[in-house]
Protein backbone atom coordinates (compact mmCIF):
# COMPACT_ATOMS: atom_id res chain seq x y z
CA UNK A 1 0.00 0.00 0.00
CA UNK A 2 1.23 3.54 -0.76
CA UNK A 3 -0.08 6.77 0.48
CA UNK A 4 -0.49 9.80 -1.86
CA UNK A 5 -2.72 13.39 -1.67
CA UNK A 6 -5.11 13.83 -4.20
CA UNK A 7 -7.16 17.42 -3.72
CA UNK A 8 -5.97 17.77 -0.44
CA UNK A 9 -7.45 14.49 0.77
CA UNK A 10 -5.01 11.95 1.90
CA UNK A 11 -4.87 8.52 0.16
CA UNK A 12 -3.90 5.17 0.75
CA UNK A 13 -4.25 2.63 -1.92
CA UNK A 14 -2.73 -0.76 -3.00
CA UNK A 15 0.86 0.12 -4.99
CA UNK A 16 -0.09 -1.18 -8.49
CA UNK A 17 -2.70 1.37 -8.59
CA UNK A 18 -3.12 4.14 -10.86
CA UNK A 19 -3.78 7.86 -10.02
CA UNK A 20 -7.11 7.36 -11.87
CA UNK A 21 -7.93 4.16 -10.15
CA UNK A 22 -6.74 6.20 -6.37
CA UNK A 23 -8.97 8.64 -7.40
CA UNK A 24 -12.13 6.86 -7.77
CA UNK A 25 -11.22 4.90 -4.54
CA UNK A 26 -11.30 8.66 -3.51
CA UNK A 27 -14.52 9.20 -4.45
CA UNK A 28 -12.92 11.64 -6.85
CA UNK A 29 -13.75 11.06 -10.92
CA UNK A 30 -11.95 12.13 -13.48
CA UNK A 31 -13.50 12.35 -16.78
CA UNK A 32 -11.85 9.57 -19.19
CA UNK A 33 -12.37 8.71 -23.12
CA UNK A 34 -9.88 6.38 -24.27
CA UNK A 35 -9.69 4.06 -20.84
CA UNK A 36 -12.02 1.52 -20.50
CA UNK A 37 -11.44 -1.11 -17.03
CA UNK A 38 -10.03 -4.31 -18.13
CA UNK A 39 -9.96 -3.53 -21.91
CA UNK A 40 -7.95 -0.59 -23.12
CA UNK A 41 -5.00 1.67 -20.75
CA UNK A 42 -3.70 3.52 -23.79
CA UNK A 43 -2.80 7.15 -22.13
CA UNK A 44 -3.98 8.05 -25.81
CA UNK A 45 -6.82 10.78 -25.20
CA UNK A 46 -5.60 13.04 -22.65
CA UNK A 47 -9.05 14.07 -21.45
CA UNK A 48 -7.85 12.44 -17.95
CA UNK A 49 -4.80 14.68 -17.70
CA UNK A 50 -3.93 15.73 -14.18
CA UNK A 51 -1.25 18.25 -12.55
CA UNK A 52 1.65 16.65 -10.76
CA UNK A 53 4.41 18.65 -9.40
CA UNK A 54 3.37 21.57 -11.89
CA UNK A 55 3.02 19.10 -15.66
CA UNK A 56 0.58 17.44 -17.00
CA UNK A 57 -0.11 14.22 -16.71
CA UNK A 58 -1.94 10.84 -17.97
CA UNK A 59 -3.79 9.75 -14.75
CA UNK A 60 -4.98 6.28 -16.23
CA UNK A 61 -1.16 5.14 -16.84
CA UNK A 62 0.42 7.22 -14.01
CA UNK A 63 1.77 5.13 -11.30
CA UNK A 64 0.86 6.12 -7.49
CA UNK A 65 3.94 6.23 -5.18
CA UNK A 66 4.27 7.12 -1.73
CA UNK A 67 4.13 11.02 -1.25
CA UNK A 68 2.57 11.84 -4.55
CA UNK A 69 0.88 15.25 -4.71
CA UNK A 70 -1.97 15.21 -7.51
CA UNK A 71 -4.60 17.83 -8.16
CA UNK A 72 -7.77 17.64 -10.52
CA UNK A 73 -9.03 20.45 -10.87
CA UNK A 74 -6.62 23.16 -11.47
CA UNK A 75 -7.00 25.85 -14.24
CA UNK A 76 -4.43 24.38 -16.40
CA UNK A 77 -6.20 20.73 -16.18
CA UNK A 78 -9.81 22.64 -17.05
CA UNK A 79 -7.88 24.50 -20.06
CA UNK A 80 -6.17 21.07 -20.97
CA UNK A 81 -9.28 19.01 -21.18
CA UNK A 82 -11.63 21.18 -22.69
CA UNK A 83 -8.61 22.06 -25.61
CA UNK A 84 -8.86 18.62 -25.84
CA UNK A 85 -12.30 17.66 -26.39
CA UNK A 86 -13.02 20.75 -28.23
CA UNK A 87 -10.13 19.33 -30.93
CA UNK A 88 -12.11 16.44 -31.49
CA UNK A 89 -15.39 18.25 -32.17
CA UNK A 90 -13.60 20.15 -34.72
CA UNK A 91 -12.88 16.89 -36.53
CA UNK A 92 -16.27 15.42 -35.50
CA UNK A 93 -19.80 15.22 -38.07
CA UNK A 94 -22.35 17.42 -36.28
CA UNK A 95 -24.93 14.76 -36.70
CA UNK A 96 -25.46 14.33 -33.02
CA UNK A 97 -29.17 14.53 -33.33
CA UNK A 98 -29.23 11.59 -36.30
CA UNK A 99 -26.32 9.75 -34.50
CA UNK A 100 -27.05 6.14 -33.39
CA UNK A 101 -25.41 6.90 -30.13
CA UNK A 102 -27.14 10.19 -29.27
CA UNK A 103 -27.46 10.67 -25.77
CA UNK A 104 -25.51 7.40 -25.10
CA UNK A 105 -22.49 9.14 -26.58
CA UNK A 106 -19.32 9.45 -24.50
CA UNK A 107 -17.94 12.68 -26.25
CA UNK A 108 -21.27 14.27 -26.10
CA UNK A 109 -21.35 13.55 -22.35
CA UNK A 110 -18.08 14.52 -21.63
CA UNK A 111 -18.44 18.12 -23.90
CA UNK A 112 -21.67 18.78 -21.49
CA UNK A 113 -19.59 17.95 -18.55
CA UNK A 114 -16.84 19.73 -19.06
CA UNK A 115 -19.39 22.94 -20.05
CA UNK A 116 -18.01 23.48 -23.91
CA UNK A 117 -20.99 25.57 -25.59
CA UNK A 118 -18.57 26.42 -28.68
CA UNK A 119 -15.91 24.94 -30.60
CA UNK A 120 -12.87 27.47 -31.31
CA UNK A 121 -11.48 25.92 -34.02
CA UNK A 122 -12.21 25.69 -37.45
CA UNK A 123 -10.49 24.10 -40.65
CA UNK A 124 -10.54 21.02 -42.72
CA UNK A 125 -11.75 17.95 -41.50
CA UNK A 126 -11.25 14.00 -42.43
CA UNK A 127 -13.44 12.42 -44.51
CA UNK A 128 -13.23 8.59 -45.03
CA UNK A 129 -15.38 6.34 -46.99
CA UNK A 130 -17.84 4.17 -44.57
CA UNK A 131 -17.69 0.45 -44.37
CA UNK A 132 -20.97 -0.94 -45.01
CA UNK A 133 -19.97 -4.29 -46.10
CA UNK A 134 -20.43 -6.31 -42.85
CA UNK A 135 -23.86 -7.23 -42.13
CA UNK A 136 -23.71 -7.36 -38.54
CA UNK A 137 -21.13 -4.22 -38.79
CA UNK A 138 -20.93 -0.33 -39.67
CA UNK A 139 -17.53 0.98 -39.48
CA UNK A 140 -17.97 5.05 -40.12
CA UNK A 141 -14.30 6.37 -39.26
CA UNK A 142 -15.69 9.83 -40.16
CA UNK A 143 -17.07 9.54 -36.50
CA UNK A 144 -13.64 7.88 -34.89
CA UNK A 145 -11.68 9.91 -31.98
CA UNK A 146 -9.13 7.26 -32.18
CA UNK A 147 -9.08 6.09 -28.87
CA UNK A 148 -8.09 3.11 -30.07
CA UNK A 149 -10.64 1.26 -27.23
CA UNK A 150 -11.47 -1.22 -30.69
CA UNK A 151 -8.04 -1.99 -30.87
CA UNK A 152 -7.25 -2.97 -27.53
CA UNK A 153 -10.82 -5.19 -26.82
CA UNK A 154 -9.91 -6.81 -31.03
CA UNK A 155 -6.53 -7.70 -30.47
CA UNK A 156 -6.04 -8.38 -26.23
CA UNK A 157 -8.97 -9.90 -25.37
CA UNK A 158 -10.75 -11.51 -28.51
CA UNK A 159 -7.03 -12.08 -30.19
CA UNK A 160 -8.73 -11.55 -33.65
CA UNK A 161 -6.13 -8.16 -33.78
CA UNK A 162 -7.68 -6.65 -37.74
CA UNK A 163 -8.05 -3.15 -36.61
CA UNK A 164 -5.06 -0.68 -35.85
CA UNK A 165 -4.08 2.92 -36.69
CA UNK A 166 -3.05 3.64 -39.93
CA UNK A 167 -1.25 6.28 -41.78
CA UNK A 168 0.02 9.67 -39.54
CA UNK A 169 -0.99 12.79 -38.13
CA UNK A 170 -3.53 14.31 -39.89
CA UNK A 171 -4.27 10.71 -42.22
CA UNK A 172 -4.24 8.54 -38.77
CA UNK A 173 -7.29 5.96 -39.71
CA UNK A 174 -8.51 2.79 -37.28
CA UNK A 175 -8.89 0.25 -39.81
CA UNK A 176 -7.67 -3.45 -41.05
CA UNK A 177 -4.68 -3.80 -42.91
CA UNK A 178 -4.74 -1.56 -46.07
CA UNK A 179 -7.96 -0.25 -45.00
CA UNK A 180 -9.76 -3.05 -46.22
CA UNK A 181 -13.28 -3.71 -45.59
CA UNK A 182 -14.77 -5.65 -42.59
CA UNK A 183 -16.02 -8.20 -44.79
CA UNK A 184 -13.18 -9.13 -46.75
CA UNK A 185 -10.74 -9.69 -43.12
CA UNK A 186 -10.50 -12.16 -40.47
CA UNK A 187 -13.52 -10.51 -38.55
CA UNK A 188 -15.79 -12.66 -36.72
CA UNK A 189 -18.79 -9.97 -36.32
CA UNK A 190 -18.95 -10.58 -32.68
CA UNK A 191 -19.04 -7.19 -32.14
CA UNK A 192 -16.96 -6.17 -28.91
CA UNK A 193 -15.47 -3.44 -30.70
CA UNK A 194 -18.69 -1.82 -30.54
CA UNK A 195 -19.50 -2.48 -27.18
CA UNK A 196 -16.06 -0.28 -26.30
CA UNK A 197 -16.72 2.30 -29.01
CA UNK A 198 -17.75 5.44 -26.79
CA UNK A 199 -18.86 7.19 -30.27
CA UNK A 200 -21.30 6.03 -33.31
CA UNK A 201 -17.50 4.76 -34.99
CA UNK A 202 -18.32 1.47 -34.56
CA UNK A 203 -21.97 0.34 -34.37
CA UNK A 204 -25.01 -2.89 -35.31
CA UNK A 205 -26.43 -2.41 -38.89
CA UNK A 206 -29.81 -1.51 -37.76
CA UNK A 207 -32.62 -4.09 -39.46
CA UNK A 208 -35.43 -2.46 -37.36
CA UNK A 209 -37.41 -1.14 -40.77
CA UNK A 210 -36.82 -4.45 -42.24
CA UNK A 211 -39.07 -5.46 -39.57
CA UNK A 212 -41.30 -2.59 -39.09
CA UNK A 213 -41.99 -3.14 -43.22
CA UNK A 214 -42.76 -7.08 -42.66
CA UNK A 215 -45.36 -6.37 -39.81
CA UNK A 216 -47.10 -3.80 -41.59
CA UNK A 217 -47.35 -6.34 -44.48
CA UNK A 218 -51.18 -8.35 -43.83
CA UNK A 219 -49.65 -10.92 -46.85
CA UNK A 220 -47.11 -12.50 -44.29
CA UNK A 221 -46.87 -14.19 -40.38
CA UNK A 222 -44.55 -12.36 -38.55
CA UNK A 223 -42.94 -14.88 -36.31
CA UNK A 224 -40.05 -13.91 -33.17
CA UNK A 225 -37.93 -15.81 -31.35
CA UNK A 226 -36.15 -14.29 -28.05
CA UNK A 227 -32.36 -15.67 -26.92
CA UNK A 228 -32.18 -16.85 -23.15
CA UNK A 229 -29.65 -13.48 -22.85
CA UNK A 230 -32.29 -11.28 -23.72
CA UNK A 231 -34.75 -11.43 -20.33
CA UNK A 232 -32.40 -10.55 -18.22
CA UNK A 233 -30.59 -7.72 -20.63
CA UNK A 234 -33.90 -5.52 -22.23
CA UNK A 235 -33.95 -3.88 -18.97
CA UNK A 236 -31.41 -1.84 -18.77
CA UNK A 237 -32.47 -0.05 -21.85
CA UNK A 238 -35.55 0.83 -19.98
CA UNK A 239 -33.41 2.12 -16.40
CA UNK A 240 -33.69 -1.47 -14.71
CA UNK A 241 -31.42 -2.70 -13.20
CA UNK A 242 -29.16 -5.49 -15.17
CA UNK A 243 -29.83 -8.96 -14.48
CA UNK A 244 -33.52 -7.80 -14.00
CA UNK A 245 -35.56 -10.77 -15.60
CA UNK A 246 -38.23 -9.16 -17.83
CA UNK A 247 -39.16 -12.34 -19.80
CA UNK A 248 -43.28 -11.42 -19.78
CA UNK A 249 -43.09 -7.63 -20.44
CA UNK A 250 -40.84 -8.55 -23.44
CA UNK A 251 -43.69 -10.85 -24.48
CA UNK A 252 -46.14 -8.23 -24.10
CA UNK A 253 -43.80 -5.51 -26.05
CA UNK A 254 -43.27 -7.94 -28.89
CA UNK A 255 -47.34 -8.69 -28.91
CA UNK A 256 -48.18 -4.85 -28.75
CA UNK A 257 -45.18 -4.48 -31.62
CA UNK A 258 -47.52 -6.61 -33.63
CA UNK A 259 -46.03 -9.79 -33.99
CA UNK A 260 -48.45 -12.74 -35.14
CA UNK A 261 -46.44 -15.63 -32.63
CA UNK A 262 -44.24 -14.90 -29.78
CA UNK A 263 -41.47 -17.90 -29.46
CA UNK A 264 -38.66 -18.51 -27.29
CA UNK A 265 -35.19 -19.81 -28.61
CA UNK A 266 -35.05 -21.31 -25.13
CA UNK A 267 -37.12 -23.99 -26.64
CA UNK A 268 -34.47 -24.79 -29.32
CA UNK A 269 -31.92 -24.52 -27.07
CA UNK A 270 -33.25 -27.70 -25.41
CA UNK A 271 -33.60 -28.99 -28.59
CA UNK A 272 -30.12 -28.44 -29.23
CA UNK A 273 -28.55 -30.08 -26.24
CA UNK A 274 -30.95 -33.20 -27.18
CA UNK A 275 -28.66 -33.72 -30.75
CA UNK A 276 -25.11 -32.33 -28.87
CA UNK A 277 -25.22 -34.51 -25.93
CA UNK A 278 -26.28 -37.33 -28.26
CA UNK A 279 -24.14 -36.58 -30.66
CA UNK A 280 -21.09 -36.69 -27.61
CA UNK A 281 -22.26 -40.09 -26.57
CA UNK A 282 -22.16 -40.86 -29.99
CA UNK A 283 -18.56 -39.95 -30.61
CA UNK A 284 -17.14 -41.54 -26.90
CA UNK A 285 -19.06 -44.74 -27.91
CA UNK A 286 -17.92 -45.27 -31.81
CA UNK A 287 -14.53 -43.58 -31.66
CA UNK A 288 -15.51 -39.90 -33.20
CA UNK A 289 -13.77 -37.29 -33.28
CA UNK A 290 -12.07 -36.00 -29.53
CA UNK A 291 -12.84 -33.10 -28.25
CA UNK A 292 -16.02 -32.35 -29.30
CA UNK A 293 -16.21 -28.41 -29.49
CA UNK A 294 -19.86 -26.68 -29.39
CA UNK A 295 -21.08 -24.77 -32.49
CA UNK A 296 -23.67 -22.29 -31.06
CA UNK A 297 -21.65 -19.08 -31.07
CA UNK A 298 -21.42 -17.98 -34.71
CA UNK A 299 -18.88 -15.74 -33.93
CA UNK A 300 -16.43 -18.12 -32.64
CA UNK A 301 -17.64 -20.60 -35.61
CA UNK A 302 -15.91 -17.70 -38.06
CA UNK A 303 -13.31 -17.39 -36.17
CA UNK A 304 -11.67 -21.42 -36.30
CA UNK A 305 -13.04 -21.14 -40.08
CA UNK A 306 -10.42 -18.27 -39.85
CA UNK A 307 -7.54 -19.48 -37.50
CA UNK A 308 -7.66 -23.46 -37.06
CA UNK A 309 -9.68 -24.29 -40.42
CA UNK A 310 -8.01 -27.61 -40.28
CA UNK A 311 -9.50 -28.12 -36.59
CA UNK A 312 -13.44 -27.54 -38.19
CA UNK A 313 -14.35 -31.75 -37.82
CA UNK A 314 -14.01 -30.83 -33.72
CA UNK A 315 -17.01 -29.12 -34.33
CA UNK A 316 -20.24 -30.02 -33.38
CA UNK A 317 -22.20 -30.66 -36.66
CA UNK A 318 -25.52 -28.91 -34.87
CA UNK A 319 -26.76 -25.85 -35.75
CA UNK A 320 -27.10 -22.95 -33.53
CA UNK A 321 -30.21 -22.54 -31.49
CA UNK A 322 -31.27 -19.70 -33.74
CA UNK A 323 -30.77 -21.57 -36.90
CA UNK A 324 -32.49 -24.55 -35.47
CA UNK A 325 -35.63 -22.23 -34.77
CA UNK A 326 -35.41 -20.43 -38.13
CA UNK A 327 -35.64 -24.30 -39.71
CA UNK A 328 -38.57 -25.41 -37.71
CA UNK A 329 -40.38 -22.16 -38.15
CA UNK A 330 -40.20 -22.72 -41.81
CA UNK A 331 -41.57 -26.45 -41.61
CA UNK A 332 -42.76 -28.17 -38.31
CA UNK A 333 -44.84 -24.66 -37.56
CA UNK A 334 -46.73 -23.85 -40.68
CA UNK A 335 -47.45 -27.70 -40.96
CA UNK A 336 -49.02 -27.57 -37.44
CA UNK A 337 -50.57 -24.27 -37.77
CA UNK A 338 -51.75 -24.85 -42.03
CA UNK A 339 -49.45 -22.07 -43.07
CA UNK A 340 -47.95 -21.59 -46.24
CA UNK A 341 -44.38 -21.23 -44.96
CA UNK A 342 -43.85 -18.92 -48.01
CA UNK A 343 -45.25 -16.69 -46.35
CA UNK A 344 -43.56 -16.71 -43.05
CA UNK A 345 -40.61 -13.95 -41.96
CA UNK A 346 -38.80 -15.42 -39.22
CA UNK A 347 -37.28 -12.68 -36.89
CA UNK A 348 -34.78 -13.01 -33.82
CA UNK A 349 -33.85 -11.18 -31.10
CA UNK A 350 -29.80 -11.67 -30.09
CA UNK A 351 -27.31 -10.55 -27.75
CA UNK A 352 -25.38 -10.81 -30.60
CA UNK A 353 -24.34 -8.63 -33.85
CA UNK A 354 -22.76 -12.15 -35.00
CA UNK A 355 -26.23 -13.60 -35.46
CA UNK A 356 -26.80 -11.41 -38.57
CA UNK A 357 -24.11 -12.63 -40.38
CA UNK A 358 -25.01 -16.56 -39.53
CA UNK A 359 -28.64 -16.04 -40.91
CA UNK A 360 -27.33 -14.86 -44.07
CA UNK A 361 -25.04 -17.80 -44.44
CA UNK A 362 -25.90 -20.15 -47.49
CA UNK A 363 -26.05 -23.44 -45.13
CA UNK A 364 -28.70 -21.90 -43.13
CA UNK A 365 -31.45 -22.79 -46.08
CA UNK A 366 -32.30 -26.57 -44.81
CA UNK A 367 -35.72 -25.49 -44.72
CA UNK A 368 -35.85 -24.69 -48.42
CA UNK A 369 -36.32 -20.87 -47.83
CA UNK A 370 -33.78 -18.50 -45.58
CA UNK A 371 -34.33 -20.32 -42.34
CA UNK A 372 -34.24 -16.72 -40.21
CA UNK A 373 -34.92 -13.72 -42.01
CA UNK A 374 -34.49 -11.17 -39.87
CA UNK A 375 -31.98 -10.80 -36.73
CA UNK A 376 -32.26 -8.14 -34.48
CA UNK A 377 -29.88 -6.73 -31.69
CA UNK A 378 -31.22 -6.04 -28.09
CA UNK A 379 -30.05 -2.39 -29.03
CA UNK A 380 -32.43 -2.35 -31.56
CA UNK A 381 -35.68 -3.87 -30.31
CA UNK A 382 -35.23 -1.42 -27.87
CA UNK A 383 -35.62 1.28 -30.12
CA UNK A 384 -38.70 -0.48 -31.60
CA UNK A 385 -40.15 -0.25 -28.55
CA UNK A 386 -39.43 3.14 -27.40
CA UNK A 387 -40.51 4.45 -31.03
CA UNK A 388 -43.88 2.46 -30.64
CA UNK A 389 -44.47 4.63 -27.39
CA UNK A 390 -44.96 1.52 -25.53
CA UNK A 391 -44.79 2.41 -21.62
CA UNK A 392 -42.00 -1.17 -20.55
CA UNK A 393 -41.78 -0.76 -17.65
CA UNK A 394 -45.51 -1.21 -16.80
CA UNK A 395 -46.33 -3.84 -19.02
CA UNK A 396 -48.29 -6.61 -18.19
CA UNK A 397 -46.82 -10.02 -17.94
CA UNK A 398 -47.53 -11.97 -21.37
CA UNK A 399 -46.52 -15.90 -21.94
CA UNK A 400 -44.75 -17.53 -24.44
CA UNK A 401 -47.04 -19.12 -27.69
CA UNK A 402 -46.82 -23.07 -27.81
CA UNK A 403 -45.34 -25.30 -28.75
CA UNK A 404 -42.30 -23.36 -29.35
CA UNK A 405 -42.34 -21.35 -26.67
CA UNK A 406 -42.15 -24.26 -23.62
CA UNK A 407 -38.44 -24.63 -22.59
CA UNK A 408 -36.74 -25.46 -19.93
CA UNK A 409 -33.99 -24.33 -17.10
CA UNK A 410 -31.17 -25.75 -19.50
CA UNK A 411 -32.15 -24.03 -22.44
CA UNK A 412 -32.06 -20.64 -20.45
CA UNK A 413 -28.61 -21.35 -19.17
CA UNK A 414 -27.12 -20.88 -22.31
CA UNK A 415 -26.95 -17.39 -21.89
CA UNK A 416 -23.98 -17.83 -19.55
CA UNK A 417 -20.78 -18.95 -20.38
CA UNK A 418 -20.46 -22.48 -19.09
CA UNK A 419 -24.57 -22.87 -19.71
CA UNK A 420 -24.40 -24.89 -22.99
CA UNK A 421 -22.02 -27.47 -21.11
CA UNK A 422 -24.27 -27.69 -18.03
CA UNK A 423 -27.60 -28.30 -20.46
CA UNK A 424 -25.27 -30.61 -22.29
CA UNK A 425 -24.14 -32.33 -18.79
CA UNK A 426 -28.00 -32.84 -17.40
CA UNK A 427 -29.42 -34.52 -19.91
CA UNK A 428 -25.77 -36.55 -21.16
CA UNK A 429 -25.71 -38.19 -17.29
CA UNK A 430 -29.23 -39.28 -17.67
CA UNK A 431 -29.33 -40.60 -21.00
CA UNK A 432 -26.24 -42.17 -20.14
CA UNK A 433 -26.80 -44.05 -16.37
CA UNK A 434 -30.74 -44.44 -16.32
CA UNK A 435 -30.43 -42.31 -13.01
CA UNK A 436 -32.24 -39.18 -12.32
CA UNK A 437 -29.64 -36.41 -11.36
CA UNK A 438 -29.62 -35.31 -7.74
CA UNK A 439 -27.88 -32.40 -7.99
CA UNK A 440 -28.68 -30.07 -10.98
CA UNK A 441 -26.07 -27.30 -10.31
CA UNK A 442 -22.49 -27.88 -12.33
CA UNK A 443 -20.93 -25.41 -10.31
CA UNK A 444 -17.39 -25.60 -11.90
CA UNK A 445 -18.29 -24.97 -15.04
CA UNK A 446 -19.81 -21.09 -13.87
CA UNK A 447 -17.84 -18.26 -13.08
CA UNK A 448 -16.07 -15.20 -15.51
CA UNK A 449 -12.69 -17.24 -15.41
CA UNK A 450 -11.30 -17.42 -18.28
CA UNK A 451 -10.86 -21.22 -19.25
CA UNK A 452 -12.79 -23.39 -16.76
CA UNK A 453 -11.92 -27.05 -16.52
CA UNK A 454 -14.07 -30.09 -14.33
CA UNK A 455 -14.71 -33.76 -14.51
CA UNK A 456 -18.09 -35.33 -14.38
CA UNK A 457 -18.53 -38.89 -13.44
CA UNK A 458 -21.21 -40.49 -16.09
CA UNK A 459 -21.57 -43.81 -13.83
CA UNK A 460 -18.00 -45.10 -13.82
CA UNK A 461 -17.12 -42.98 -17.61
CA UNK A 462 -15.02 -39.97 -16.60
CA UNK A 463 -15.71 -36.97 -18.80
CA UNK A 464 -13.21 -34.62 -19.18
CA UNK A 465 -14.30 -30.99 -19.66
CA UNK A 466 -13.70 -27.75 -20.59
CA UNK A 467 -15.07 -23.92 -20.86
CA UNK A 468 -13.68 -20.67 -22.45
CA UNK A 469 -14.78 -17.63 -22.99
CA UNK A 470 -13.28 -14.86 -25.21
CA UNK A 471 -11.82 -15.29 -28.68
CA UNK A 472 -8.58 -14.83 -26.96
CA UNK A 473 -9.39 -17.81 -24.87
CA UNK A 474 -10.68 -19.78 -27.18
CA UNK A 475 -6.96 -19.48 -29.10
CA UNK A 476 -5.34 -20.92 -25.91
CA UNK A 477 -7.47 -23.60 -25.97
CA UNK A 478 -6.98 -24.50 -29.80
CA UNK A 479 -3.73 -24.08 -29.48
CA UNK A 480 -3.52 -26.97 -27.10
CA UNK A 481 -5.43 -29.35 -29.09
CA UNK A 482 -3.39 -28.84 -31.99
CA UNK A 483 -0.26 -29.45 -29.83
CA UNK A 484 -2.28 -33.08 -28.79
CA UNK A 485 -2.19 -31.77 -25.38
CA UNK A 486 -5.84 -31.02 -24.75
CA UNK A 487 -7.11 -33.86 -22.70
CA UNK A 488 -10.38 -33.41 -22.92
CA UNK A 489 -14.09 -35.09 -24.24
CA UNK A 490 -16.21 -31.66 -24.82
CA UNK A 491 -15.13 -28.36 -24.92
CA UNK A 492 -17.63 -25.46 -24.61
CA UNK A 493 -16.34 -22.31 -26.97
CA UNK A 494 -18.32 -18.93 -26.72
CA UNK A 495 -17.09 -16.21 -28.96
CA UNK A 496 -18.01 -13.03 -26.30
CA UNK A 497 -16.36 -12.28 -22.22
CA UNK A 498 -19.06 -13.85 -20.29
CA UNK A 499 -20.84 -15.63 -22.92
CA UNK A 500 -24.05 -14.34 -24.43
CA UNK A 501 -24.83 -12.12 -21.72
CA UNK A 502 -21.51 -10.23 -22.70
CA UNK A 503 -22.50 -10.30 -26.15
CA UNK A 504 -22.18 -7.63 -29.08
CA UNK A 505 -25.59 -6.27 -29.48
CA UNK A 506 -26.25 -6.14 -25.57
CA UNK A 507 -26.60 -2.90 -23.92
CA UNK A 508 -23.99 -0.31 -23.67
CA UNK A 509 -22.37 -0.49 -20.68
CA UNK A 510 -21.15 -3.74 -20.73
CA UNK A 511 -18.55 -4.58 -18.11
CA UNK A 512 -17.52 -7.08 -15.77
CA UNK A 513 -19.46 -6.00 -12.95
CA UNK A 514 -22.90 -5.87 -15.00
CA UNK A 515 -21.86 -9.08 -16.96
CA UNK A 516 -22.03 -10.63 -13.38
CA UNK A 517 -24.92 -9.53 -12.16
CA UNK A 518 -26.41 -10.77 -15.72
CA UNK A 519 -25.10 -14.25 -15.42
CA UNK A 520 -26.53 -14.15 -11.78
CA UNK A 521 -29.99 -13.60 -12.87
CA UNK A 522 -29.69 -16.18 -15.83
CA UNK A 523 -29.11 -18.44 -13.33
CA UNK A 524 -31.83 -17.51 -10.40
CA UNK A 525 -34.18 -18.02 -13.48
CA UNK A 526 -33.09 -21.33 -14.13
CA UNK A 527 -33.66 -22.05 -10.14
CA UNK A 528 -37.66 -20.98 -10.76
CA UNK A 529 -38.46 -23.20 -13.57
CA UNK A 530 -40.40 -25.61 -12.76
CA UNK A 531 -38.64 -27.95 -15.85
CA UNK A 532 -34.70 -27.77 -15.49
CA UNK A 533 -33.35 -30.93 -17.82
CA UNK A 534 -33.77 -30.21 -21.92
CA UNK A 535 -35.23 -33.91 -22.17
CA UNK A 536 -37.87 -33.11 -19.90
CA UNK A 537 -39.66 -30.66 -22.64
CA UNK A 538 -43.04 -31.99 -23.39
CA UNK A 539 -42.85 -30.14 -26.46
CA UNK A 540 -39.37 -31.68 -27.04
CA UNK A 541 -40.96 -35.07 -27.23
CA UNK A 542 -43.66 -34.08 -29.24
CA UNK A 543 -41.89 -32.63 -31.63
CA UNK A 544 -39.83 -35.75 -32.20
CA UNK A 545 -42.84 -37.95 -31.72
CA UNK A 546 -44.89 -35.84 -34.79
CA UNK A 547 -41.67 -34.91 -37.08
CA UNK A 548 -38.27 -35.14 -36.17
CA UNK A 549 -38.45 -38.97 -35.62
CA UNK A 550 -35.42 -39.13 -33.00
CA UNK A 551 -31.66 -37.19 -32.07
CA UNK A 552 -29.54 -37.36 -35.59
CA UNK A 553 -32.00 -39.26 -37.63
CA UNK A 554 -32.92 -38.47 -41.20
CA UNK A 555 -34.96 -35.40 -40.62
CA UNK A 556 -32.95 -34.27 -37.59
CA UNK A 557 -29.52 -34.17 -39.61
CA UNK A 558 -31.37 -32.57 -42.83
CA UNK A 559 -32.77 -29.83 -40.70
CA UNK A 560 -30.70 -29.15 -37.54
CA UNK A 561 -27.09 -29.87 -38.52
CA UNK A 562 -24.38 -28.56 -41.05
CA UNK A 563 -21.02 -28.38 -42.26
CA UNK A 564 -18.01 -25.08 -41.60
CA UNK A 565 -16.20 -23.24 -44.23
CA UNK A 566 -12.52 -22.89 -43.95
CA UNK A 567 -11.73 -19.37 -44.93
CA UNK A 568 -8.57 -17.72 -45.70
CA UNK A 569 -6.91 -15.22 -43.27
CA UNK A 570 -6.31 -12.44 -45.54
CA UNK A 571 -8.11 -11.87 -48.68
CA UNK A 572 -5.57 -13.64 -51.74
CA UNK A 573 -6.22 -10.09 -53.60
CA UNK A 574 -4.91 -7.82 -50.71
CA UNK A 575 -2.10 -5.51 -51.81
CA UNK A 576 0.82 -7.41 -50.55
CA UNK A 577 4.44 -8.23 -52.33
CA UNK A 578 4.69 -12.26 -51.51
CA UNK A 579 1.01 -13.15 -51.93
CA UNK A 580 2.36 -16.93 -51.61
CA UNK A 581 3.10 -16.68 -48.05
CA UNK A 582 0.36 -14.78 -47.05
CA UNK A 583 -1.72 -17.71 -48.28
CA UNK A 584 0.30 -20.27 -46.82
CA UNK A 585 0.36 -18.29 -43.52
CA UNK A 586 -3.53 -18.41 -43.36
Amino acid sequence: MVTLTIDGQVVTVPADYTVLEAAEAAGIRIPRLCYLKDVSQTGSCRVCVVEIGGRLQAACVFPVSEGLEVKTNTPMVRESRRTTVELLLSNHPQDCLTCLRNQTCELQKLAQELNIRQVSFEGERTHFPIDLSSPSIIRDPNKCILCRRCISVCSEIQGVDILAARERGFDTVVSPAWQEELANTACTNCGQCVLVCPVGALTEQDDTEKVWAALADPDTHVVVQTAPAVRVTLGEEFGLEPGTVVTGKMITALRRLGFDAVFDTDFSADLTIMEEANELLQRLNDGGKLPMITSCSPGWIKFIEHQFPSLLDHLSTCKSPQQMFGALAKTYYPRKVGLDPAKIVTVSIMPCTAKKFEAERPEMRSSGYQDVDIVLTVRELARMIKEAGIDFVNLPDGEYDAPMGISTGAGLIFGATGGVMEAALRTAYEVVTGKTLAKLDFTDVRGLEGIKEASVDLDGTVLKVAVAHGLGNARKVMELIQQGKAEYHFIEIMACPGGCIGGGGQPIPTSTEIRQKRIEGIYAADRDMPLRKSHENPAIKVLYEEFLGEPLGEMSHKLLHTSYTPRLKYRTAAPCKDQEQLAGNA
